[in-house]
C-alpha cells in the first residue's frame, strides 16, 4: 500500500497516525507543496490520502496557490473509494473539497480539552474505537459547515463540527489526534511563541494539562489512527 501524505506547514508530523502506517507496513509519498514540491494529478498511484494541518486558513489562495487543487484531491480519492484523513486544516480542506462552508477567525480552541461523539460514532468503523467523550488536543480558530450528505461524528464545547465522515472511508477530523504527548511538546519548544501570545496560561500550567489529559488523549489518538489505517 502506498499513501500520500501532504504536509502544509512546518514541523507538522504524522505522529500517532505515522505510527500507525508503520505498523501496517504502508509506504509514506511525503509531499511539501508549501515548499513548492508538486502534488499528483489524480489518485491513480496511491491507494490513500493523508492530509495534516497549518497555520494557513483553507480559503488562503494568494500564499498557497495548491490549496483549491488540494482540496479537488481529497475528492477525486473518494470517489475513487480510497480513504482519506483531513486533520484541522486539513479538515477544513476535505469539507472544502466536497462544497461546505469554510468559516474562518473564530475564537481560538487551544490545548486539550473533551470531543464528544454522536449517537452515529457509535457504529462509525473509526470513532467507534474511543469512548463517547475523550480528551484529545486542538489548535485552530477556523472551523466549517458540514458538507452535504456527511455524517456528522463529533463536537467539542466551542466547535460543533469536529469530525464527519464522508462514504465509505472519507473523514474530516479538526482535533488533531495524531498529536500525542510527545509531539505535543516538540510543539510546546519549537511554536513556543505563538502560543505564548496565543494562551501563555496553557504554557505555565503544562504540567497540570498534561498529567490530567495526556495519557487518555495518547490512547484515543492512538485507537483513532489505527482504526482510520485498517480502512485503507
Amino acid at each position: 500500500m502506498r499513501v500520500l501524505v501532504v504536509q502544509n506547514y512546518q514541523n507538522t508530523g504524522l505522529g500517532q497516525v505515522g505510527r500507525a502506517l508503520e505498523e501496517a507496513g504502508v509506504e509514506v509519498d511525503l509531499r511539501q507543496p508549501y515548499l513548492d514540491e508538486i502534488l499528483p494529478n489524480d489518485d491513480s498511484d496511491h491507494d490513500a490520502l493523508v492530509i495534516l494541518g497549518g497555520d494557513q486558513n483553507a480559503l488562503a489562495d494568494d500564499t498557497h496557490p495548491y490549496l483549491p487543487e488540494l482540496a479537488r484531491l481529497t475528492k477525486r480519492f473518494g470517489d475513487a473509494d480510497k480513504a482519506v484523513l483531513g486533520i484541522c486544516l486539513g479538515s477544513q480542506l476535505v469539507a472544502r473539497g466536497h462544497g461546505a462552508e469554510n468559516l474562518l477567525g473564530r475564537p481560538a480552541e487551544f490545548g486539550w480539552h473533551e470531543v464528544t461523539g454522536t449517537v452515529e460514532a457509535k457504529s462509525d468503523p473509526v470513532l467507534s474505537a474511543v469512548p463517547q467523550k475523550f480528551p484529545i488536543f486542538h489548535w485552530h480558530s477556523d472551523t466549517f459547515t458540514l458538507p452535504e450528505g456527511a455524517v456528522h461524528l463529533a463536537s467539542s464545547h466551542m466547535t460543533r463540527n469536529q469530525a464527519f465522515r464522508i462514504g465509505r472511508a472519507v473523514y474530516g477530523i479538526q482535533f488533531h489526534f495524531e498529536a500525542d504527548t510527545k509531539l505535543v511538546d516538540e510543539w510546546r519548544h519549537v511554536f513556543h511563541d505563538q502560543i505564548k501570545n496565543l494562551n501563555p496560561d496553557w504554557l505555565a500550567n503544562y504540567g497540570t494539562y498534561l498529567e490530567r489529559d495526556g495519557a487518555a488523549a495518547d490512547a484515543a489518538g492512538r485507537a483513532l489512527a489505527r482504526a482510520w489505517v485498517a480502512l485503507i
